[in-house]
């Protein structure tokens, strides 16, 4: 957990349109003056909602004969834990994941050099070959030409007792022979690193998503233990309200809310980011929101509420491993765990006791 972040005063400011659900954003803190917050929310404000990270992490488990069978306090305490883990290890995946496609447009602009700096390479090579020939043939040259045209710009450079010799009638030549193969050289090793890069980010990912799984059928087996009506507000989701959104798209915020609208009951993907049939994760979903209202935010949860503006309501900060889209009147649209879809969710139970901040774009 990070040590709480002081936050500053920022008066809000209030859209011109009127309209509740696609006011500017606000900022957020749970805590004590839930109330408070709670009237304040109703404003109408477009936020990104990061989650506290609230409870420490408890082990599943145990010898069941050894001990009693867990309260129903006992058993929200663990979901909530579970939650908080799961939260937070999604966040990690969805950075392993960007880590990823950097590595791989990385990759793609290296091969490119490297296919370029291989042509210039074999140009080169044939050049200084009929050179080479010339000279050994002639007594020139005191070593075999083929280990100065090998394909290898490794054995090439090696050879520096030859290109010596052959550089004294032909040094400019030659100068470019070495630069070409120092350059191809250098292409393929950097590929090669960029290569060995992705089979270790992927092998992350996938551990990553080996635990997440284990944490939802942690999770789904503490549910079992719970009456339907004791599951509410046990963690993120669980169900709310529905309807599409028929408020003005003029400005920026109400584009967002329009198009977080338009994405209820897609799927919860890990690392999604849409569109609707890929699915989306949390932050993929405020991200996307964004996007397409033409505001570009980062992409994991953390970034998200680390770098945008904040409007404090003088409470704290524990964690930011959950975000969502605050769209007025106390209703909240979120990606919430894997196996639910998108939905639009009071902020109470779960989201309102971990409520941690917002932030704007």
């Amino acid at each position: 957990m990070r040590t709480p972040q002081s936050v500053r005063r920022v008066r809000p400011h209030r859209s011109s349109t009127g309209a509740c659900e696609a006011d500017a954003a606000r900022g957020v803190t749970g805590g004590k003056k839930a109330a408070t917050l709670t009237g304040r929310l109703r404003r109408g404000w477009l936020i990104a909602i990061g989650v506290a990270t609230v409870a420490a992490v408890a082990g599943i488990g145990g010898s069941a004969g050894a001990l009693p069978q867990p309260t129903v306090a006992q058993v929200k305490a663990r979901l909530a834990a579970l939650n908080t883990k799961a939260a937070r290890l999604g966040q990690q995946y969805d950075q392993v994941l960007q880590q990823l496609s950097v590595a791989d447009q990385r990759l793609k602009v290296l091969d490119k050099e490297t296919a370029r700096y291989r042509a210039n390479f074999d140009a080169m090579r044939l050049q200084i070959g009929r050179l080479a020939a010339v000279a050994y043939e002639r007594g020139g040259a005191s070593s075999p030409v083929a280990l100065l045209t090998s394909a290898s710009p490794q054995q090439v450079l090696d050879e520096s007792a030859i290109l010596t010799e052959l550089s004294i009638a032909n040094s400019a030549q030659i100068n470019q022979y070495r630069s070409a193969s120092r350059q191809l050289l250098n292409a393929q090793q950097a590929a090669t690193q960029a290569h060995a890069a992705i089979l270790h980010l992927k092998h992350s990912l996938a551990k990553r998503i080996a635990v997440l799984n284990t944490l939802k059928q942690q999770a789904e087996a503490l549910l079992a233990q719970l009456a339907p009506p004791q599951r509410t507000g046990t963690g993120p989701g669980g169900g709310g309200g529905g309807g599409g959104y028929h408020g003005p798209t003029s400005t920026q915020a109400q584009k967002a809310v329009s198009f977080a609208y338009n994405q209820l009951n897609c799927p919860y993907v890990y690392g999604g980011t849409g569109p609707c049939n890929a699915g989306y994760d949390c932050s993929g979903l405020t991200m996307s929101a964004w996007g397409y209202a033409g505001i570009s935010i980062p992409r994991v949860s953390y970034d998200q509420m680390a770098s945008l503006p904040g409007v404090p309501l003088h409470l704290g900060f524990a964690g930011n491993t959950h975000v969502g889209i605050y769209v007025g009147g106390g209703w909240l649209i979120d990606a919430p765990v894997p196996g639910q879809n998108v939905e639009k969710i009071q902020l109470a139970g779960w989201y309102l006791s971990n409520l941690d901040g917002a932030v704007r774009p």
